[in-house]
């Protein structure tokens, strides 16, 4: 018997922090693809129920199309069941939905997948909520002789919290013969034990949506054995495209095209993919009379990429020992704005930098 576990697909998103409107609303439909091709894969492979650990979409008021879409879906697979716990940023299932649709509710909810007469494989859900969260684990009633998948949305942690009903209390849920807890709302994969016989798995959101959640990202596969009765899981990479951030360090260089000469070396090594999302960023100190120019560096491999930006990160390496000494202009200007007590170092640099263009006569960055 096989079994998927995803969580945090985020359908709906409005992702506008990066992308132009155009790449935006690609990029919104290849979401919603990702969420079609998990459900032929699911098909295809035998995979008889798809848990969905929370988010399953990204707000409150969720698009007519991507609620269709979610439904049509389900609807062309009537022989999974999808098994779906709403996160903090679901709202109830709208609508007539489908009967193969099956939710989870502010009580502990027990689904059952029989293996033989004596056997069961089930899966056990609660959606968190204020008045709930303190209780839920001695709620919790399991046998020992079946196997037991709960699936839960929040965050792990040594102890809950009744103000913040999303903390997990993983203590909490130890010696419940628990085989496999299923995770959502953490975005990276992450797994863990959970004494005496089982694991949390967070499966990761299914694709990334900025750079904020780089890396590979797809679903967690359960197998179980049933003639053995035992339970294996692997994670599946799915995403259509990774995003990913590249640090280059560009200390001591002084133009721009050193710079992209770094920069296509550092994405050289890395061998990502003309289909996916970049974010360089530059680090390291510079000196005050480097010509240096982000802008032209992300022109120069913007078109290498579905998309790519550059964030600019460096630092100055001024040496003020040396300016303090220098009886010239520069010199002066170093030294009034080093001596301002007021100022972090961070904001001094950046001063200095420009001032030191301005009086070289350059257009200052």
């Amino acid at each position: 018997m096989k079994i998927i576990h995803c969580a945090d697909l985020h359908l709906d998103s409005r992702l506008n922090t990066n992308l132009s409107a155009e790449k935006a609303k690609e990029r919104k439909a290849e979401l919603l693809d990702t969420f079609i091709r998990l459900s032929d894969y699911a098909e295809e492979n035998g995979v008889k129920a798809v848990i969905i650990a929370g988010d399953l979409f990204d707000k409150k008021n969720v698009s007519l199309h991507a609620r269709n879409t979610v439904y049509g879906i389900m609807e062309r697979h009537p022989d999974i069941s999808y098994l779906y716990l709403r996160g903090n940023h679901d709202v109830s299932a709208q609508g007539a939905h489908p009967k193969n649709l099956r939710m989870f509710g502010n009580g502990w909810t027990y689904y059952g997948l029989p293996i033989d007469d004596r056997k069961n494989v089930i899966i056990a859900g609660i959606e968190l909520n204020d008045e709930n969260s303190s209780d839920i684990y001695a709620a919790l009633e399991l046998r020992a002789e079946d196997i037991n998948i709960v699936t839960l949305h929040g965050q792990i942690g040594d102890y809950a919290l009744k103000s913040r009903p999303e903390m997990i209390n993983i203590h909490g849920l130890k010696n419940k013969s628990i085989d496999y807890l299923a995770l959502g709302h953490i975005h990276e994969h992450k797994t863990g034990k959970l004494p005496p016989r089982g694991e949390y798995v967070y499966p990761g959101c299914l694709e990334g949506r900025g750079f904020d959640e780089c890396g590979v990202h797809g679903f967690e596969l359960i197998d179980i054995d049933e003639r053995e009765f035992t339970l294996t899981h692997k994670f599946i990479p799915f995403a259509k495209r990774t995003v990913h951030e590249v640090r280059v360090d560009v200390s001591g260089v002084m133009t721009t095209v050193e710079i992209g000469d770094l920069v296509r070396s550092a994405l050289t090594d890395r061998g990502i993919s003309s289909d996916d999302m970049v974010k360089i960023v530059l680090t390291g100190k510079v000196d005050v009379e480097c010509e240096k120019d982000p802008e032209q560096v992300r022109q120069r491999f913007e078109n290498d990429y579905y998309f790519l930006k550059v964030s600019d990160e460096t630092g100055l390496a001024v040496d003020y020992v040396s300016f303090g000494r220098d009886a010239s202009l520069k010199g002066e200007f170093v030294r009034i704005v080093q001596s301002d007590e007021l100022l972090s170092e961070e904001r001094k640099s950046a001063i200095i930098r420009c001032g030191i263009q301005a009086l070289s006569g350059e257009e200052w960055q």
